[in-house]
């Protein structure tokens, strides 16, 4: 069995879906590695790295797809709706994709897909439970994602993060306001508390404020009723206009006294919720940054444009729309780890590539097979009631 490392096409995306360090792992299975050449150029992983491990480098991509069964990607058609159009024409039956595809976003590119007749895995369906942490590509994306948030940040303020006694004067410790306190949020607290700056979050969650303080952070208490903040798989749940709007009243005092605020919120195939208004960016010191990492959903800063740096009121507000490939080494690193695992978990013990939908893994990721999208929630999204592409 080939397995193919396919060179990413959108444009600026640096990271590789599978690294050379993983290719012994695979090989215990009998999976052989096929490459594109320049694949993890971008990366740091360079071809030779790859030939050391027992990869085939091919004359093109067209070879890498006619000759494997297992096509790894970090992102295929519908994460890469206009380079990766290209691709389909190359997939068919007897072909199986890995990867991100944003099916939930893009539910009409899972159909396209289907078309084709090859399977198609979505990573970022990865049911939340615990034996599948190791495969979970949100998780792994947003850590990297809410300290790169941090750099960013320290990068545009005028000041400077930690409390310094110098013999010019005491400097006083930037402020700093995480909203979300998921993975990237998490991360966030951490890494700017690292750099020494002060720092309170939120989350619509309660259960997280032993998490956030945990880290070093102060929670903010909102007097919110917040019982069914949180679904079965972990993630906030989206709130009515009510809520939101309570939520926001509650939150511009908190948001005009830090220098920082690092937003994170966002909801799997929904709009982010504005948290952040044009009102309250005004109300915030000249010099002031916003990161909002939920911009490629819209954005939590109601002034957010996603990939722009905007200044509205003197205050600088960052979308940016994917920072994990800014650190394309660690993140490809990660994001093979979770794709590896995720493959040999179907891989059976005689070596051999199964589906099982019995399997919750399995059926959770599962998108497209056999020429139809079988995944409930897209199909949900396309309005298909039966199984049909």
């Amino acid at each position: 069995m080939n397995i193919g490392i396919l060179k990413e096409t959108f444009p600026g995306e640096r990271r590789v879906a599978i690294i050379p360090a993983v290719l012994s792992q695979l090989s215990k299975v009998g999976v052989n590695a096929v490459l594109e050449s320049g694949a993890g150029a971008a990366a740091g992983y360079p071809d030779q790295a790859y030939v050391d491990k027992g990869a085939r480098v091919a004359g093109s991509r067209s070879e890498v797809i006619s000759s494997c069964e297992i096509l790894a990607m970090v992102r295929t058609y519908g994460a890469n709706l206009v380079a990766g159009k290209a691709d389909l024409a190359e997939f068919g039956p007897g072909k199986t994709v890995i990867g991100s595809c944003d099916p939930l976003g893009e539910p009409g590119a899972a159909k396209e897909f289907a078309a084709t007749g090859a399977n198609l895995f979505s990573l970022e369906l990865m049911p939340r439970i615990t034996r599948a942490q190791s495969m979970d590509i949100l998780s792994s994306m947003a850590t990297i994602a809410g300290y790169k948030a941090v750099l960013l940040a320290a990068n545009h303020l005028p000041k400077m993060f930690p409390m310094m006694m110098t013999a010019a004067g005491t400097i006083k410790p930037a402020r700093v306001f995480i909203i979300g306190a998921g993975v990237a949020g998490l991360q966030a607290i951490s890494s700017a508390k690292k750099l020494g700056a002060v720092v309170v979050a939120y989350d619509v969650r309660p259960a997280v404020k032993e998490q956030i303080e945990s880290l070093g952070a102060k929670f903010v208490e909102m007097p919110l009723e917040t019982g069914d903040a949180e679904d079965a798989g972990g993630y906030a749940k989206e709130q009515g206009e009510d809520f939101i709007r309570k939520q926001r009243e509650l939150m511009a005092k908190v948001v005009a006294e830090n220098d920082v605020v690092i937003t994170t919120a966002a909801i799997p195939g929904r709009k982010s919720p504005v948290l952040v208004t044009a009102d309250m960016v005004k109300g915030m010191q000249p010099g002031s940054v916003i990161i909002d990492l939920a911009a490629e959903r819209g954005g939590n800063c109601e002034l957010t444009r996603a990939d722009e740096v905007v200044v509205e009121h003197g205050v600088t507000i960052l979308g940016p729309v994917n920072l994990a490939t800014e650190i394309p080494f660690h993140a490809s690193q990660m994001y093979s780890k979770n794709l590896t695992t995720f493959l040999l978990h179907l891989i059976d013990k005689e070596g051999n590539f199964t589906l099982n939908t019995d399997d919750e893994i399995t059926a959770g990721t599962l998108v497209t097979r056999d020429g139809k999208v079988v995944h409930p929630r897209v199909l949900d999204l396309l309005g298909d009631s039966g199984a049909g592409a």
